[in-house]
């Protein structure tokens, strides 16, 4: 039986095919149209899914999309109902797109794939806590789905046990964790739905001045970590804006301009919001547990994205284990879809398994033959090292290299884990800088990952477990942290950037934290490999891994895409499946450089 799932409309459309169980195929649509983000039907990432199942759309048994429509249109009717007149002329902005497909989703998915067979829809937060918990190692777990909202709903707990998924309680728009923190991601002039991951890099440059405020004013938090909000601050009910005058006036005046200086204020901002999430989810946490009784907890949903909160949970909460779903925002429910319905919905077995997901490598992957044919098409200098490749990467960001790394089959969810990543030496004190200046041409304040092999972990980090999908922080090993002066002690803001404060300074943030991906090489045996090739040659077991793309792309998904990215960055060499090149042997780059300004305005 195959079932393909659908997420679209919203943010971060995706598609996944899953045939008598196993999951085929997963793929976020921004991959394919190179549009970050992008909402539309997944056309794309569908024909893909289709591909990589080597059937057609007529073999499909269900479709399957992952919210109900007809709810949230009733959510969009009453909240405009409730603020009106207020928030008119936004309302009718939004009635074209619900008229023409929203309302109208099987009708979109009969006619765009054009099939004829069954559809069903699930529950936006089913499809989350299905993709929390169905592809989790647990046999029975509490779940927890945070995000923004789905039709009426924002926060959920509930049950897994074997192939059942079941919420219990839930918190409803317009009371919202993921929207409070989108809010103060818009005060602070970055994207909503894009830009949050920002707000929690830039958090450890703040001090927590605003916790109280935010807990007096804007959101009223219970024992058991119930919330809810108070609406005069918020404006995301009546128009296209997240805050108003009221929030402003609180803060000490108007939202930042996006692409303008970031000021302390913004910094303490992110701190208090950041320490504020996470204490609400600390009290959930703890609620469900003592509510349910299990050992271990499942989280998906944008909010669980938050590696920061999700490492302070695993720290300080009360679970043994926590498994978070690698693609947790919207996408994923696309994957949680599918294995709704094969498991709930058809009552079909599972088996618990840690690597059911396939490491969430779902994506496509090219052939040394393909790779080749395109660059002998384009007259592209290489060198084709095969099983030599890992060793001479190696040996490359040893020596203070920046490589482009695609290999294997592309990820599912927003990290890059080894298939489509830039690497680089965490040993060096220039690495930080040079990768967002010159390579990602991004914000300077934000921090990199490092990959570690799992079995030296516990030897880096404050941490001895499994990270596979880059959404847990720990602090660097205290015996690694460098010994500050009386004046780095003193630093404040970005000027915190100057201080080396580990021996490994290029992914230790100002916190002395790290964004934490454990590498196996049973996930994924080449780039487990060159890990382990670097950690032979220096002693260091760990590797930069960053996204390959630039600010403002989606991460390149094709060998075009990776060796366009290559050319228009101060990348040094680029690992194309078995294939390496040199940046000083390639024609010069001919494409209008116009492009590099829009990345350079930070």
């Amino acid at each position: 039986m195959i079932i393909l799932g659908i997420s679209a409309f919203y943010h971060d459309s995706a598609a996944a095919l899953v045939r008598d169980g196993d999951i085929v195929a997963a793929a976020q649509e921004e991959r394919f149209t190179r549009r970050k983000h992008d909402p539309r039907f997944p056309e794309c990432a569908v024909a893909y899914c289709l591909r990589e199942a080597g059937g057609s759309i007529d073999q499909v048994d269900y479709v399957v999309f992952y919210d109900k429509p007809l709810i949230k249109f009733e959510r969009l009717l009453m909240t405009q109902l409730g603020v009106a007149p207020m928030g008119w002329l936004s309302f009718l902005d939004q009635m074209p797109p619900w008229l023409k497909e929203k309302l109208f989703t099987r009708r979109t998915i009969q006619k765009t794939l054009g099939y004829g067979g069954r559809i069903l829809f699930t529950s936006h937060h089913q499809s989350h806590a299905a993709a929390a918990f169905l592809p989790s190692p647990f046999e029975e777990a509490a779940i927890l789905t945070l995000d923004g909202v789905g039709e009426w709903a924002t926060s959920t707990y509930g049950v897994g046990r074997g192939n059942q998924v079941n919420i219990l309680k839930e918190i409803n728009f317009p009371h919202s964790l993921g929207l409070l923190y989108s809010a103060f991601t818009y005060f602070t002039g970055f994207k909503v739905n894009s830009g949050e991951y920002k707000l929690m890099g830039l958090a450890p440059y703040g001090e927590p001045r605003y916790v109280d405020i935010i807990k007096r004013e804007l959101i009223d938090i219970k024992p058991d970590g119930s919330y809810r909000l108070n609406m005069k601050y918020f404006d995301y009910c009546r128009g296209q804006r997240m805050t108003n005058a009221a929030f402003a006036g609180l803060f000490g005046g108007p939202r930042r301009e996006p692409e303008s200086n970031i000021t302390q204020r913004e910094m303490d901002l992110a701190r208090s919001i950041q320490e504020v999430t996470e204490d609400v989810m600390l009290l959930m946490a703890r609620h469900i547990h003592r509510e349910t009784g299990m050992k271990n907890l499942c989280i998906a949903g944008g909010v669980a994205l938050n590696c920061v909160a999700n490492g302070r949970l695993l720290r300080e909460g009360p679970f043994e284990e926590i498994w978070i779903q690698p693609a947790a925002g919207d996408a994923g429910n696309a994957l949680g879809c599918a294995l709704f319905a094969w498991h709930h919905i058809m009552n079909k077995p599972r088996v618990a398994d840690a690597r059911r997901q396939k490491a969430t490598y779902l994506g496509p992957s090219f052939s040394g033959a393909e790779i080749q044919a395109y660059l002998d098409r384009e007259g592209i200098p290489y060198e084709r090292l095969d099983s030599a490749l890992p060793d001479r990467v190696a040996e490359l960001i040893a020596t203070e290299n920046v490589v482009g790394w695609f290999e294997g089959r592309m990820e599912f969810g927003p990290r890059a884990l080894g298939a489509r990543s830039i690497l680089g030496d965490p040993r060096s004190r220039a690495m930080q800088s040079v990768l967002n200046l010159k390579i990602k041409f991004r914000e300077s304040f934000r921090p990199f990952a490092p990959a570690v092999l799992r079995e030296h972990v516990s030897e880096c980090f404050e941490m001895d477990c499994e990270s596979p999908y880059m959404l847990l922080v720990a602090d660097v090993k205290k015996e690694r942290l460098s010994p500050l002066s009386p004046e780095d002690r003193q630093r404040e803001g970005f000027d915190k950037l100057r201080v080396v404060r580990s021996d490994l300074p290029a992914i230790t943030h100002v916190d002395n934290s790290a964004r934490i991906q454990t590498v196996s090489a049973a996930d994924h045996p080449v780039y487990g490999e060159m890990i382990q090739r670097f950690y032979e040659k220096t002693g260091c077991p760990v590797v930069i891994n960053t996204s390959f793309n630039v600010r403002g792309e989606p991460i390149v998904c094709t060998p075009e895409q990776a060796y366009t990215c290559f050319m228009r960055t101060n990348m040094d060499y680029l690992a194309l499946g078995p294939f390496l090149l040199d940046k000083t042997k390639q024609a010069p780059w001919s494409e209008d450089t116009k492009w590099k300004e829009e990345f350079e305005l930070d």
